[in-house]
């Protein structure tokens, strides 16, 4: 919950800050009003963690299940603590050449049907072999 709580935080800090942006009072309200919200009701939070849980089940499942390319080693990795949790992506070129790519998924990715995430997350694989296939044939 700190780590949310956090990120809430700097979203307004960086809100105030940028100089591009025409702060509204209505927008800081707003993101000082959902974090007092997750302050006085931890139990909404809780739930909402363990319905991530459940989806990051299926998200793992899913990906295994996907498979994109041979060349491809596919790790799915859920961390607690304040890490997000990832896939990690290994290209196998050849025996000493692996180059590997961490998709992230955070909470914003969270929002989404478990479909959804595996079908962002194969884009991002399929975008991560392209690029090294074009370097690799120059």
């Amino acid at each position: 919950m700190n780590k949310v709580i956090k990120e809430r935080l700097e979203e307004i800090v960086a809100l105030m800050n940028d100089p591009e942006i025409t702060v509204i009072e209505k927008e800081v309200k707003e993101k000082l009003e959902s974090i007092l919200e997750l302050l006085n009701h931890p139990e909404e939070f809780a739930m909402e963690k363990q319905e991530h849980k459940k989806k990051l089940e299926k998200v793992a499942v899913l990906v295994k299940n996907a498979r994109v390319d041979p060349d491809i080693e596919i790790e799915y990795c859920a961390l607690d603590g304040s890490n997000d949790p990832y896939v990690l992506v290994t290209y196998v070129v050849s025996k000493y050449t692996k180059p590997t790519r961490k998709i992230s998924i955070g909470d914003a990715m969270l929002q989404r049907t478990p479909e959804d995430i595996v079908n962002q997350i194969t884009f991002s694989i399929a975008e991560f072999k392209s690029e090294i296939d074009s370097v690799e044939m120059g």
